[in-house]
Protein backbone atom coordinates (compact mmCIF):
# COMPACT_ATOMS: atom_id res chain seq x y z
CA UNK A 1 0.00 0.00 0.00
CA UNK A 2 1.36 3.56 -0.90
CA UNK A 3 0.27 6.77 1.21
CA UNK A 4 1.29 10.29 0.79
CA UNK A 5 3.01 11.72 4.12
CA UNK A 6 3.83 15.43 4.40
CA UNK A 7 7.07 16.61 6.25
CA UNK A 8 6.20 18.79 9.40
CA UNK A 9 8.33 21.52 8.24
CA UNK A 10 7.69 22.01 5.06
CA UNK A 11 4.92 21.66 1.80
CA UNK A 12 7.22 18.12 0.70
CA UNK A 13 5.79 15.28 -0.21
CA UNK A 14 7.16 11.86 0.71
CA UNK A 15 5.99 8.43 -0.58
CA UNK A 16 5.62 6.19 1.63
CA UNK A 17 4.82 2.38 0.94
CA UNK A 18 4.56 -0.36 3.86
CA UNK A 19 6.21 -3.74 2.66
CA UNK A 20 6.39 -7.20 3.75
CA UNK A 21 10.22 -7.63 3.62
CA UNK A 22 11.05 -11.73 2.25
CA UNK A 23 14.69 -12.55 1.60
CA UNK A 24 18.15 -12.52 3.02
CA UNK A 25 18.61 -9.26 1.44
CA UNK A 26 15.88 -7.24 3.25
CA UNK A 27 16.02 -8.94 6.42
CA UNK A 28 19.62 -7.07 6.07
CA UNK A 29 17.83 -4.03 5.48
CA UNK A 30 16.24 -4.21 8.50
CA UNK A 31 18.78 -5.73 10.77
CA UNK A 32 20.78 -2.24 9.50
CA UNK A 33 18.04 0.55 10.09
CA UNK A 34 17.78 -1.29 13.49
CA UNK A 35 21.37 -0.81 14.40
CA UNK A 36 21.52 2.42 12.99
CA UNK A 37 18.64 3.13 15.71
CA UNK A 38 19.63 0.77 18.04
CA UNK A 39 23.41 1.87 18.16
CA UNK A 40 23.61 5.25 16.98
CA UNK A 41 21.08 6.33 19.82
CA UNK A 42 20.38 3.72 22.01
CA UNK A 43 24.42 2.84 22.32
CA UNK A 44 23.36 -0.66 22.73
CA UNK A 45 25.02 -3.72 22.83
CA UNK A 46 24.32 -5.53 19.86
CA UNK A 47 25.17 -9.03 18.08
CA UNK A 48 26.16 -8.39 14.49
CA UNK A 49 27.76 -5.31 15.43
CA UNK A 50 30.62 -5.61 13.86
CA UNK A 51 29.17 -6.15 10.22
CA UNK A 52 26.93 -2.89 10.80
CA UNK A 53 23.68 -5.06 11.50
CA UNK A 54 21.43 -5.49 14.55
CA UNK A 55 20.57 -9.52 14.45
CA UNK A 56 19.31 -12.89 16.77
CA UNK A 57 18.34 -16.20 17.09
CA UNK A 58 14.60 -14.90 16.58
CA UNK A 59 15.13 -12.99 12.93
CA UNK A 60 14.93 -16.58 11.30
CA UNK A 61 11.35 -17.70 12.76
CA UNK A 62 9.52 -13.52 12.46
CA UNK A 63 8.13 -12.63 9.37
CA UNK A 64 9.51 -8.60 8.96
CA UNK A 65 7.78 -5.80 7.39
CA UNK A 66 8.70 -2.06 6.88
CA UNK A 67 8.26 1.39 5.46
CA UNK A 68 10.03 2.36 2.75
CA UNK A 69 10.29 5.96 1.05
CA UNK A 70 9.58 5.72 -2.56
CA UNK A 71 11.30 9.12 -3.14
CA UNK A 72 15.15 7.58 -2.08
CA UNK A 73 14.12 4.51 -1.95
CA UNK A 74 15.43 3.67 1.73
CA UNK A 75 14.07 1.24 4.58
CA UNK A 76 12.38 4.08 7.06
CA UNK A 77 10.61 1.85 9.68
CA UNK A 78 10.88 -1.67 10.52
CA UNK A 79 9.01 -4.35 13.00
CA UNK A 80 9.13 -7.90 12.97
CA UNK A 81 6.61 -10.61 13.98
CA UNK A 82 6.60 -13.72 15.86
CA UNK A 83 3.11 -15.69 16.42
CA UNK A 84 2.09 -18.50 18.92
CA UNK A 85 3.01 -21.57 16.69
CA UNK A 86 6.48 -20.31 15.76
CA UNK A 87 7.00 -19.21 19.48
CA UNK A 88 5.94 -22.71 20.48
CA UNK A 89 8.75 -24.08 18.20
CA UNK A 90 11.28 -22.10 19.43
CA UNK A 91 10.06 -22.72 23.13
CA UNK A 92 9.46 -19.19 24.10
CA UNK A 93 8.14 -15.40 22.99
CA UNK A 94 11.16 -13.21 22.97
CA UNK A 95 9.56 -11.42 25.92
CA UNK A 96 9.80 -14.05 27.86
CA UNK A 97 13.70 -13.41 27.88
CA UNK A 98 12.73 -10.08 29.58
CA UNK A 99 9.87 -10.87 31.70
CA UNK A 100 7.89 -14.04 33.58
CA UNK A 101 4.59 -13.75 31.79
CA UNK A 102 1.62 -15.01 34.51
CA UNK A 103 -1.65 -16.11 32.22
CA UNK A 104 -0.08 -16.02 29.25
CA UNK A 105 -0.84 -20.04 28.33
CA UNK A 106 -4.89 -18.87 29.71
CA UNK A 107 -5.27 -16.49 26.63
CA UNK A 108 -7.47 -17.66 24.54
CA UNK A 109 -6.78 -17.51 20.58
CA UNK A 110 -3.64 -16.35 18.14
CA UNK A 111 -1.21 -14.02 19.53
CA UNK A 112 1.02 -11.99 17.23
CA UNK A 113 4.18 -10.98 19.04
CA UNK A 114 5.48 -7.40 17.88
CA UNK A 115 9.41 -7.06 18.71
CA UNK A 116 12.39 -4.98 17.53
CA UNK A 117 10.16 -2.07 16.33
CA UNK A 118 12.17 0.81 15.21
CA UNK A 119 11.67 4.35 12.53
CA UNK A 120 14.30 6.42 11.37
CA UNK A 121 14.67 9.66 13.31
CA UNK A 122 13.56 11.97 10.21
CA UNK A 123 10.31 9.51 10.03
CA UNK A 124 9.12 9.58 13.36
CA UNK A 125 5.72 11.22 13.05
CA UNK A 126 2.34 9.78 12.98
CA UNK A 127 2.29 9.46 9.13
CA UNK A 128 4.88 6.77 9.17
CA UNK A 129 3.59 5.00 11.91
CA UNK A 130 0.81 4.87 10.16
CA UNK A 131 1.87 3.24 6.99
CA UNK A 132 3.13 0.73 9.15
CA UNK A 133 0.24 -0.01 10.73
CA UNK A 134 -1.69 -0.44 7.89
CA UNK A 135 0.64 -3.70 6.69
CA UNK A 136 0.51 -4.88 10.36
CA UNK A 137 -3.22 -4.62 10.06
CA UNK A 138 -3.17 -6.71 7.28
CA UNK A 139 -1.64 -9.35 8.80
CA UNK A 140 -3.67 -8.93 12.12
CA UNK A 141 -7.01 -9.69 9.75
CA UNK A 142 -5.11 -12.39 7.83
CA UNK A 143 -4.27 -14.41 10.60
CA UNK A 144 -7.22 -14.04 12.86
CA UNK A 145 -5.04 -13.35 15.87
CA UNK A 146 -6.49 -11.94 18.96
CA UNK A 147 -4.18 -10.70 20.83
CA UNK A 148 -0.75 -8.60 19.92
CA UNK A 149 1.78 -8.41 22.82
CA UNK A 150 5.58 -7.15 22.92
CA UNK A 151 7.84 -4.57 24.60
CA UNK A 152 8.02 -1.05 24.28
CA UNK A 153 11.38 0.67 24.96
CA UNK A 154 12.03 3.84 27.05
CA UNK A 155 15.03 5.35 26.68
CA UNK A 156 18.00 5.27 30.02
CA UNK A 157 19.99 8.19 29.23
CA UNK A 158 19.13 9.90 31.78
CA UNK A 159 19.40 7.20 34.26
CA UNK A 160 15.57 6.26 34.49
CA UNK A 161 14.14 9.59 35.60
CA UNK A 162 12.20 9.42 32.07
CA UNK A 163 11.32 5.92 32.80
CA UNK A 164 10.27 6.13 36.30
CA UNK A 165 7.76 9.38 34.86
CA UNK A 166 6.43 7.89 32.34
CA UNK A 167 5.59 4.54 34.34
CA UNK A 168 4.07 7.03 37.15
CA UNK A 169 1.60 8.01 34.11
CA UNK A 170 1.17 4.73 32.78
CA UNK A 171 0.16 3.41 36.07
CA UNK A 172 -2.55 5.54 36.60
CA UNK A 173 -4.02 5.72 33.32
CA UNK A 174 -2.87 1.85 31.41
CA UNK A 175 -2.47 -0.58 33.77
CA UNK A 176 -4.20 -3.58 33.62
CA UNK A 177 -2.95 -6.85 34.83
CA UNK A 178 -6.64 -9.04 34.27
CA UNK A 179 -5.39 -11.28 30.92
CA UNK A 180 -1.95 -11.16 31.97
CA UNK A 181 0.56 -10.35 34.86
CA UNK A 182 4.27 -9.46 33.22
CA UNK A 183 7.09 -9.66 36.21
CA UNK A 184 10.11 -7.93 34.86
CA UNK A 185 13.40 -10.52 35.66
CA UNK A 186 15.31 -7.46 36.20
CA UNK A 187 13.36 -4.66 37.85
CA UNK A 188 14.43 -0.76 37.25
CA UNK A 189 16.12 0.34 40.39
CA UNK A 190 13.95 2.55 42.64
CA UNK A 191 14.43 6.75 42.40
CA UNK A 192 13.25 9.25 43.70
CA UNK A 193 11.58 11.44 41.21
CA UNK A 194 11.89 15.68 41.56
CA UNK A 195 8.90 17.15 41.71
CA UNK A 196 9.25 19.13 38.42
CA UNK A 197 9.43 16.27 35.90
CA UNK A 198 7.12 15.86 33.19
CA UNK A 199 6.52 12.34 31.26
CA UNK A 200 8.01 12.59 27.65
CA UNK A 201 6.33 9.65 26.38
CA UNK A 202 8.08 7.84 23.03
CA UNK A 203 6.29 8.12 20.30
CA UNK A 204 5.37 4.40 19.68
CA UNK A 205 4.97 3.74 23.37
CA UNK A 206 1.91 6.70 22.99
CA UNK A 207 1.04 5.32 19.57
CA UNK A 208 -0.22 2.10 21.25
CA UNK A 209 -1.80 3.26 24.10
CA UNK A 210 -3.80 4.88 21.21
CA UNK A 211 -4.71 2.27 20.00
CA UNK A 212 -5.92 0.82 23.43
CA UNK A 213 -2.68 -1.19 24.29
CA UNK A 214 -2.53 -1.99 28.15
CA UNK A 215 0.58 -2.38 30.36
CA UNK A 216 0.66 -5.40 32.19
CA UNK A 217 3.59 -4.76 35.08
CA UNK A 218 6.66 -2.77 35.81
CA UNK A 219 8.69 -2.48 33.08
CA UNK A 220 12.31 -4.15 32.81
CA UNK A 221 15.57 -3.04 32.49
CA UNK A 222 17.28 -4.09 29.19
CA UNK A 223 21.08 -3.23 29.94
CA UNK A 224 22.03 -3.91 26.53
CA UNK A 225 20.11 -1.95 25.02
CA UNK A 226 20.08 0.74 27.44
CA UNK A 227 16.19 1.27 27.82
CA UNK A 228 13.66 0.07 30.35
CA UNK A 229 11.04 -2.06 28.48
CA UNK A 230 7.32 -2.00 29.12
CA UNK A 231 5.01 -5.13 28.37
CA UNK A 232 1.98 -4.33 26.52
CA UNK A 233 -1.10 -5.97 25.61
CA UNK A 234 -3.87 -5.04 22.96
CA UNK A 235 -6.85 -7.93 23.02
CA UNK A 236 -8.12 -6.85 19.61
CA UNK A 237 -11.67 -6.69 20.10
CA UNK A 238 -10.56 -3.57 22.19
CA UNK A 239 -9.34 -1.83 19.73
CA UNK A 240 -9.93 2.06 20.69
CA UNK A 241 -12.73 2.86 17.72
CA UNK A 242 -10.76 5.93 16.60
CA UNK A 243 -8.13 4.17 16.07
CA UNK A 244 -9.31 0.85 14.42
CA UNK A 245 -9.56 2.21 11.07
CA UNK A 246 -5.88 1.46 10.96
CA UNK A 247 -6.47 -2.52 11.66
CA UNK A 248 -9.67 -2.83 9.39
CA UNK A 249 -11.24 -4.69 12.15
CA UNK A 250 -14.30 -4.69 13.23
CA UNK A 251 -14.79 -3.25 16.81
Amino acid sequence: MTQIARSGDNSTERRLQAERLVGPAALREAQALRFSVFSGEFKARLKGAEQGLDMDDYDDHCMHIGVRDLNSGRLVATTRLLDHQAASSLGRFYSEEEFSLHGLVHLQGPILELGRTCVDAAYRNGGTIAVLWSELAEILNEGQYRYLMGCASIPMQDGGVQAHAIMQRLREQHLCTEHLRAEPKNPLPSLALPGNVVAQMPPLLKAYMRLGAKICGEPCWDEDFQVADVFILLKRDELCPRYARHFKAAV
